[in-house]
């Protein structure tokens, strides 16, 4: 299981940051391994939103449903998606901070069936991408990256 987990602290309140992350159409505008995300069940963001991911996966794109098993506005929505290659995780938990707010991301991807072999591997791609996706959320939060003392 390869895990990434980023906090963020934002001008944006708890209620304005947890309505733009529990939608999940809003991945293609931060995180540049997304180039596209479409509701596909549900309207807007809920207990019963779905939503088709597509990402950046080697030589051709991988389009992955992420459905949604845990919502609690304006405090936490887990979203998942399973494949036959691999098991995404998505915990999104957002807490007020002053005016503000504090997002945390976590998310863990393991690799299904044969393929979990290679999880130790997968852990040092999955941070350079998460990376990447930490500084495209820091920007659209209009945000900093605080330590986990911080969130």
């Amino acid at each position: 299981m390869a895990r990434y987990v980023v906090h963020v602290r934002s001008p944006k309140s708890q209620v304005e940051a947890f309505d733009y992350m529990a939608d999940l159409t809003n991945f293609a505008r931060w995180d540049p391994g997304v180039s596209e995300a479409t509701q596909v069940e549900g309207e807007g963001p809920g207990p019963d939103a779905a939503f088709d991911v597509t990402v950046s996966a080697g030589p051709r794109p991988l389009t992955l449903r992420y459905e949604t098993t845990s919502y609690d506005a304006p405090q936490r929505v887990v979203v998942e998606a399973k494949s036959s290659l691999l098991t995404s995780l998505d915990a999104i938990t957002v807490k007020a901070d002053g005016d503000g707010s504090i997002v945390t991301y976590d998310a863990e991807l393991t690799m299904n069936g044969l393929l979990g072999l290679v999880d130790p591997l997968l852990g040092l791609v999955f941070d350079r991408i998460g990376d990447k996706a930490a500084d495209g959320l820091v920007q659209a939060l209009h945000g900093e990256k605080v330590d986990t003392a911080g969130a």
